[in-house]
């Protein structure tokens, strides 16, 4: 169950950053994404910086955690940090669930809901 935990944090995160980046491009209409509440490109760029750097983040824990990559970063800090991962995509789901957009609604809130229950995994070990 631990390696599919962490394998599919690894996939789901590549697979949102991509999809991030693609938003950043303008490929993807921003109206679908972060509760179809941006109103400017502006707040599109800034929003989905964010998001890039917030994916990143998360997925050079999972790498961490996983030994895939080397880390100076004791193992209880890492834990630490799955458990406040798991904090947010559990609000992520809720925020998800209220959304304008109802595309946001169906795919990311399971989606947001899988990822946590893995970093919840993850945390528990």
């Amino acid at each position: 169950m631990i390696n599919i935990a962490q394998y599919g944090l690894i996939i789901i995160l590549s697979a949102v950053l991509v999809f991030h980046f693609l938003v950043l491009l303008k490929v993807i209409p921003y109206k679908i994404v972060w509760g179809g509440r941006l109103k400017s490109d502006t707040q599109m760029y800034r929003f989905e910086l964010i998001s890039i750097f917030t994916n990143l983040i998360f997925l050079a824990i999972v790498f961490a955690y996983s030994g895939i990559l080397l880390s100076i970063i004791p193992p209880n800090i890492i834990s630490i940090l799955l458990w406040i991962m798991a904090a947010l995509f559990a609000l992520n789901t809720l925020g998800n669930l209220m959304s304008k957009n109802k595309w946001e609604k169906i795919i990311f809130t399971p989606l947001t809901f899988i990822l946590f229950i893995f970093c919840l995994i993850l945390a528990l070990n």
